[in-house]
């Protein structure tokens, strides 16, 4: 696969600092976007620095190799006759670790055995969250893996045309293996596409919940992939559900959206009061963790253009760690408030910023803000005066190209 010779830079600069730290490494990310590959990458840097081969063990939790490992006992016998004829450190990489019952009592043992450099990947965003693993705290640190951003696709496929990039990533999105396909190869690629949705809902949403009526299931992923970048409800989806002649109460949608969360197949945006400074605590918005995986299921519809255009940027927002909020400022909506380290930038996407009804629109949600945090209005058009009144214009390939000031 293209992967395997692709170098995921952006993950490997970031867990760099901390290898060989007392500190356990947790790489969280939707299944299939290339934490296998980047394990393995790894595990080749660190042979490159020296490291002996002896001391290093990768266990793949979906490799038959080592399917008779179902518990933390399995686990820990596998481990320690592995290396039991080793001294010093030790390193342990643990990849799809949520396949292991009750994984985080021998994580934390070899954790506070101190030899050991622990690596681990699970495709469950709540992969910490249990009572155990919240022992770990402060003694962990969680990197996200996303699907190819924009730039790591153009890199990956090596493609220099970056208005045709751009259309082809709008498409098919950045899960990595749907480029092993050409272009005209298309339908194929909507095939794997929806061969990996289907993995995804079936083993981390409908094998982990114990879901019965996984009809239910995919009824509400397609509502959610439906709409894309739109306020709803609980409700709204209850109501649609009844329409198809479909059955399900509030608690369960809210229920089975949090699963789809949790195997970050979706992702939800609370909406934030900027006037009265506070979240407000109903009508979120939902984005997709691929647009690939929804034209899977949907197709591909140009008339949705400027929903996805929003939900590339989310994703992008999100790869470089920004928390994430809708703005309400009155009856107007800012689509991103962005928030890191103290510091908060605003956002608006637009397809184009071709009448004065549109500028006014976009520019002007924004100079109602009145504070001295920047403001950008991101638009696919080619040229556009750079600001108007302290909110700047910035071409969205651009923006993900990260040539941005930003």
């Amino acid at each position: 696969m293209k992967d395997t010779y692709y170098s995921r830079r952006y993950y490997l600069e970031a867990i760099q600092p901390f290898l060989g730290k007392k500190i356990v490494k947790v790489i969280i990310g939707m299944r299939r976007v290339g934490k296998s590959y980047f394990l393995k990458q790894l595990k080749d840097y660190l042979f490159s620095q020296g490291i002996d081969e002896r001391h290093f063990l990768l266990i793949d939790m979906e490799s038959l190799e080592f399917d008779s490992i179902k518990t933390y006992k399995d686990f820990a016998q596998y481990v320690d006759k592995y290396f039991h004829k080793v001294g010093g450190k030790k390193i342990l990489f643990v990849d799809e670790i949520q396949e292991i019952e009750q994984w985080e009592k021998a994580i934390r043992s070899y954790f506070n055995d101190g030899n050991y450099d622990i690596i681990i990947t699970g495709s469950n965003a709540q992969l910490l969250s249990s009572e155990i693993a919240t022992l770990l705290a402060g003694r962990t640190i969680e990197i996200q893996m996303f699907p190819l951003s924009f730039k790591e696709f153009l890199e990956f496929n090596a493609i220099k045309d970056l208005n045709k990039g751009f259309k082809e990533y709008l498409i098919y999105g950045g899960m990595p293996a749907v480029y092993d396909f050409h272009l005209e190869e298309g339908q194929k690629r909507f095939k794997l596409l929806n061969a990996l949705c289907d993995a995804i809902v079936l083993k981390d949403v409908v094998g982990r919940y114990n879901i019965r009526n996984s009809v239910l299931l995919e009824g509400l992923l397609r509502y959610v992939f439906d709409n894309v970048g739109n306020i709803f409800s609980a409700k709204k989806i209850v109501d649609y559900l009844k329409s198809q002649k479909q059955s399900m109460t509030m608690d369960t949608v809210r229920a089975y959206l949090s699963y789809l969360e949790a195997a970050l197949i979706i992702y939800k945006v609370e909406r934030f009061d900027i006037k009265g400074k506070r979240l407000l605590e109903i009508h979120e918005k939902y984005y997709v963790g691929d647009v690939g995986l929804r034209h899977s299921i949907l197709g591909y519809r140009e008339t949705d253009i400027s929903f996805l255009l929003e939900n590339i940027v989310y994703l992008e927002l999100k790869r470089r760690g920004y928390k994430i909020y809708v703005g309400k400022l009155y009856n107007k909506e800012i689509d991103f408030i962005a928030e890191q380290g103290g510091m908060r930038i605003y956002f608006q996407v637009a397809l184009s910023l071709s009448s004065k009804a549109v500028v006014e629109r976009e520019f002007g949600a924004l100079l109602e803000v009145k504070d001295n945090f920047p403001k950008y209005v991101l638009s696919m058009d080619e040229i556009f005066t750079s600001h108007i009144e302290g909110a700047r214009w910035l071409n969205i390939k651009e923006f993900l190209m990260e040539n941005a000031p930003i």
